[in-house]
Parts: C-alpha cells; sequence; structure tokens
C-alpha cells in the first residue's frame, strides 16, 4: 500500500471545503443518498497545539447528513494510526469504534464513520460513498457482479456484499493489493453503494456521477416493461386508519404516526400480482433496515405480521456476537392496494424517511423484477445482523430519546395565529404532529417541518371540515388531542342594538362548529393509543362577563357548558374534556399598540402595567396558554377531566 500523502502546500480549509462541497453535491440528490447515507472524507494535514503537522483523514461524523454537512461535521484522525489498526487480524466493532474515538486529534468532533478505516486505506487525498439507486440496481440481481463488470470495465473494483466495518476494510485493503492501479477510479460494493476517489473532491465527484450515468446509459439500452397501470386513489374511511395505528402503536408500545402515500408510483407498485413476493424479499441495502425493517407488511393483519418477525428475531438470534433484545415488532412500511401504502415512525419526520426511503425502493426492485431478470436482495440473516448492529442502532440513539409527545397527533383549530398558534408550537414542541385549521390563507405556512399539517377551512361549514379532518389523518393516522381555539368575538354591542346576524354568527363559529367538530372527532378519538385529550379555549367571560359583550360571553358559557357534558359522556371511552379560561391575552392580533396605549391611559397606567393588571402582577402571553394547554393535554393531567382552569394571573371578580 501507499501511504497517502497530502498536499502540504495548500490550504486546510480549502481542502475541506471543497470535500464540503462535494459532499452537499452527493447529499443534495436523494437518488444517491437517503437521510444520513453514505459518507466522505479528504486526507490533509492536522495543525496541533505545538504547531506539529499530522497527516490526518478528515472523515464524515456521525450523526451529519450529507445534504447539510459542514466542516465541523468531519472528524480528524492520524492516518498513520488507522493504518497501524488496519494490520490487525481481528478488530472487535467495540473495540474499532474505541480506537476510532480515542485517536480524534480533535475530541469535540463528532463520533468517526464505521467507515473510516476503509477511507484511510484508499491512497486517494478524496473519497466518496453514496448509495445510489441505481448502482442499488446492478447489485441487487442473481448476476450482479457479472453486470457491474459489463457495465464499468476494469476501471472499479467488485467487493462482493461484507458487513460495514473493520471486516470491510480489510476485504477491501486484500482485493486493493491484488488488483488497485491507477486507473482504478472506484468500487462498486455489492447490496452497499458506490465509492469513487480522486486527488480532489471534484475529480472524485466527476467519477461518480459519471459512472452512476453510464448505468443509466446501459439501462436506457434495456427494454423497458409494461408498467401496471395505477389504480383510482382508493377511498379509505378515516376511522379504518385510524383503527389500524391503533392497533399498529399497540404491537410497538407507544403511538405512532402513520402517514398514507397514494401517489401514482405507489398506487402502480401495490398493484402488483406479484407484490407480496417481490416486498418481501427485503431492502435494497441494509441500511434501510433501521428506518423499514427487512420487509413491509402486505394487507392489514398486524397481529401476523408481528407473529412473522417475532419468528426471524428467534432464528436469528444467535448469530449476535452478545445477547440481543428484539426490537418492536411493529411494522414501519404497510402496502395495501385497498389504502396505497403507510409508513410509520415515532415522529412525524420518522414516518417521511420510511416513505423517502421505500419510494426508492420500490423504483429499484420494479427495475431489478421486471426489466433485469429477477430482484435478489440480501438474505434475512445478513439482513439481521445489520439491524441488530449496535453501531447502526446508534444511528437512531444519536438524536436522544424522544420527547414527551411523540407520537401523539393534535388537531387545532385558530391554529394561524393568536392563541391557537401557541398551542399549536407547544405541542409541536413537545414532539407531536399538529393538523392545524383556520380560515386565514397562511395556517399551511405557519410551521415548518414533517409534523405540521396546516389547512385552511372554514370551520363552520360541517363538510369541509371533515375533509380537512380526513386529510389530516390521511397525512398522520389518527388524532390524540383536540384544542378548540378557533373564536370570534364579534361586535361589541349593548344587547338592545344587537343583530340577529350578528348574535348567529358568533354562536355559530364559537358553539356550533364546536358542537360539530365534536360530533366528527368523537369516533377518531376513542381510537386513540394514549386516550383522547380535548382542551377548550373559553374565556374569563364565562364567569363575569362585561357588558357588550353578549354574544361572545354567552357562546364562551354555551362552549363550556358543552364541555362538561363531554367530559361525562366520553369518560367511558378515555376521553378527557377540559377547558381553559384566559383573560387579559394582548399579544394577539386584536390588541394594536395604539389601543393598548389608550387602555393603559385610561386606568392611569404605562402600557407594561395595564398588561399586568392582575392579582399576580404577571403578564398572561399566547406562550402561557399554550404551554398550560399542552400540559392539560399531557399525561400530567390523566386523571383530570372536566375541568375549567383560569389563566389570568389571578382576577377578584373570576375568584
Amino acid at each position: 500500500m501507499n501511504d497517502a500523502e497530502p498536499n502540504n502546500s495548500g490550504s486546510i480549509d480549502i481542502l475541506i471545503d471543497e470535500c464540503v462541497k462535494a459532499s452537499r453535491l452527493l447529499g443534495g440528490d436523494q437518488s444517491l443518498v437517503l437521510h444520513g447515507g453514505g459518507n466522505t472524507s479528504v486526507k490533509a494535514p492536522f495543525l496541533d497545539i505545538t504547531g506539529a503537522v499530522i497527516d490526518a483523514l478528515y472523515v464524515k461524523g456521525s450523526g451529519w447528513d450529507l445534504a447539510s454537512i459542514e466542516a465541523p461535521g468531519f472528524a480528524p484522525l492520524p492516518l498513520q494510526r488507522m493504518h497501524a489498526l488496519l494490520e490487525l487480524e481481528q478488530l472487535s466493532d467495540a473495540d474499532m469504534m474505541r480506537e476510532l474515538s480515542a485517536a480524534r486529534l480533535d475530541p469535540v468532533a463528532p463520533q468517526p464513520s464505521v467507515e473510516a478505516l476503509l477511507h484511510a486505506y484508499l491512497p486517494h487525498q478524496s473519497v466518496l460513498h453514496s448509495h445510489a439507486d441505481l448502482i442499488l440496481t446492478l447489485t441487487n440481481l442473481r448476476d450482479g457482479d457479472s453486470l457491474v463488470r459489463e457495465v464499468f470495465g476494469d476501471r472499479v473494483i467488485y467487493v462482493p456484499y461484507v458487513m460495514p466495518g473493520f471486516e470491510l476494510a480489510r476485504e477491501v485493503k486484500r482485493r486493493w493489493e491484488t488488483e488497485g492501479n491507477s486507473s482504478i477510479i472506484g468500487m462498486v460494493l455489492m447490496n452497499h453503494g458506490l465509492f469513487t476517489f480522486a486527488e480532489t473532491a471534484e475529480v472524485a465527484y466527476a467519477n461518480h456521477i459519471g459512472l452512476i450515468g453510464e448505468v443509466e446509459t446501459y439501462l436506457a439500452s434495456v427494454p423497458a416493461s409494461e408498467r401496471e397501470a395505477a389504480a383510482a386513489v382508493p377511498h379509505i374511511c378515516a376511522t379504518e386508519l385510524a383503527k389500524l395505528r391503533h392497533q399498529l402503536s399497540e404491537v410497538a408500545g407507544r403511538p405512532m404516526i402513520l402517514s398514507r402515500d397514494t401517489s401514482p408510483e405507489t398506487l402502480s407498485f401495490v398493484g402488483r400480482n406479484d407484490l407480496a413476493d417481490v416486498a418481501g424479499r427485503g431492502p435494497v441495502t441494509p441500511d434501510h433496515v433501521i428506518r423499514t425493517k427487512r420487509t413491509p407488511m402486505i394487507g392489514q393483519d398486524i397481529s401476523a405480521y408481528a407473529t412473522d418477525y417475532r419468528g426471524y428475531f428467534d432464528e436469528n438470534k444467535d448469530r449476535a456476537a452478545s445477547p440481543v433484545t428484539m426490537l418492536d415488532p411493529a411494522p414501519r412500511v404497510v402496502l395495501d392496494p385497498s389504502i396505497g401504502m403507510l409508513t410509520a415512525g415515532i415522529q412525524a419526520k420518522d414516518a417521511a424517511i420510511a416513505n423517502d426511503i421505500y419510494r426508492h425502493t420500490m423504483a429499484v426492485i420494479s427495475t431489478c423484477e421486471d426489466r433485469l431478470g429477477g430482484w435478489v436482495p440480501l438474505s434475512a440473516d445478513h439482513l439481521f445482523d445489520v439491524e441488530y448492529w449496535d453501531l447502526e442502532q446508534a444511528k437512531l440513539r444519536l438524536s436522544g430519546p424522544p420527547p414527551s409527545m411523540a407520537g401523539q397527533i393534535g388537531v387545532v383549530t385558530g391554529s394561524a395565529s393568536g392563541i391557537g398558534k401557541a398551542c399549536a408550537a407547544a405541542l409541536l414542541d413537545r414532539g407531536a404532529a399538529v393538523i392545524g385549521m383556520d380560515i386565514a390563507d397562511d395556517v399551511e405556512l405557519a410551521f415548518d417541518g414533517p409534523a405540521w399539517c396546516g389547512i385552511k377551512v372554514d370551520i363552520t361549514d360541517a363538510d369541509a371540515h371533515r375533509e380537512a379532518l380526513a386529510t389530516g389523518i390521511d397525512r398522520f393516522g389518527g388524532v390524540d388531542i383536540v384544542v378548540m381555539a378557533a373564536g370570534i368575538f364579534g361586535a361589541s354591542t349593548p344587547i338592545g342594538d344587537l343583530e340577529a346576524d350578528d348574535w348567529r354568527r358568533v354562536m355559530s363559529v364559537n358553539v356550533d362548529a364546536v358542537a360539530e367538530a365534536l360530533r366528527q372527532l368523537h369516533p377518531i378519538l376513542v381510537l386513540s393509543p394514549v386516550g383522547g385529550r380535548v382542551a377548550m379555549i373559553g374565556s374569563k367571560n364565562v364567569s363575569a362577563p362585561g357588558a357588550g359583550a353578549a354574544a361572545y360571553s354567552a357562546s364562551k358559557a354555551a362552549l363550556t357548558q358543552l364541555a362538561r357534558v363531554a367530559a361525562i359522556e366520553w369518560a367511558a371511552d378515555g376521553i378527557r374534556v377540559n377547558t381553559v379560561h384566559p383573560d387579559a391575552v394582548f399579544d394577539t392580533g386584536l390588541w394594536t399598540d395604539d389601543l393598548l396605549a389608550s387602555r393603559a391611559e385610561k386606568y392611569g397606567l404605562t402600557v407594561d402595567g395595564y398588561k399586568r393588571r392582575n392579582l399576580l402582577q404577571t403578564e398572561v402571553t399566547t406562550a402561557v396558554v399554550g404551554e398550560a394547554v399542552a400540559l392539560l393535554c399531557s399525561d400530567s393531567f390523566a386523571a383530570t377531566t372536566g375541568a375549567q382552569i383560569p389563566i389570568d394571573g389571578g382576577n377578584e371578580r373570576t375568584i
């Protein structure tokens, strides 16, 4: 082996920046890298605190995503130490990771990639590794090795599947010693992916894209098969999805998000006559098994799937070097022609990741099976090794324990602004997924991320609300939490001047729409795996009404009574219903700076003093109300229903 000779004349920062750029190019293309997959490196000098120059490998650290990686995401390791480790005949996973961790030249750098030794061995300055769909297509075939050689000739080294880590690095070392030469620009690892390398990141990336392009050219010469026509989007009742989520959550041992996909590509795949056969063979690469399980569930028999998974575990558990505990046996992907595809996760982002991965999996399977002679993934025993490999599970543990409301799903009305938006924010902060409903145009963009589903809807339109609810349940699988925050004040008018239409409009939004929403939500809440929780946003006006607010005060009083009756009726279903009564919440659109100033002047107070005009002399903000509502909907109040809680800083009129 020829030791790498880093370009000491070049700037270390420039070399790392070039690696960052190439990494992001790879990571930004989901056909090359998905959700934390792949790794990259550059060999460059490391200047230690004494000024000594150490030949080093900067390799992607665990927990970093190639699409967004920055310079601190690369762990510097001494090349001499890496080469010494590769001379060992054996090295356990635990010992390897301990040695890599201890060898870091910067102790605050992330833990190095499990592929660090492989990167260190290759005698090139820049090394890039992806799980490109087209490469995985070639390597999941019965004669994949022959096809790799046919497409690439002698410009790549073919490496049969070997478990990632020390053994793979040693296998690459053995093959490079006999096959490596200056014309080699890459390695194809069966069922794993592609490595390319060069003296610059730019050329390594060009080699990467070039080789993948050659596969694309080859496939263009292979006759395309007749693709199954996508069926019409099947209708499924929201309660059926909620029931399936309930069953899946029971098997998983925790509430789960369940997201539905009915894209044309998905419906075409689930409509295959051989669906159970091809989908049941395994994933395109072992790395995906921690996100999708070994196989999807075909149909809706979760109990049978769990039984099969337990059998798979029992059959393979003795392969592990030390005793292993079975992971939950719930599926992460569900395929059913009457539904489409469902993907499950502890949080919405996990379900989204499983969806992304399996959409790519379906495309690879279809190409292999329909155009290249048959889909042949790794055997179950190899997949078990990776699924129960502690180094693979460590990727999931990097994010820490799930938030307190992970897997739970809330519906929040009036969520584009004010108290409703604050309630949605508090639930999202605790890890819940939220279906936000509001008549405002900007509700869809009120929050970012996969856990938010904002839907513009007039909640006084029962049919529109039903459709919005179905959309939200398609997105997340059910409902556990309901926060009824939508409301209007109406015209401030004495009863003698109150118009009937004004009265009815306030009642329609504040009471009638809520009663209808509860009627629609009840069968979904009954199926909550954690027990339904409902929070009504009442008002101080229920117990202390003011002049000119007849419609508003009466509507909130009626809302409170509705909540009390629901608490009585729904307790047997395990659903809690409580009401909060905020007052003097001034950080909403109703209160302008001028209005606050005029009110404060009327009472001879500063604006800040006016905001704190309560017994505790505290400011009541929308965030304060949102936090209280989220807490009320948490397990901390599992024994509370039918309660009315003031959030007003203390008011003599209500006390």
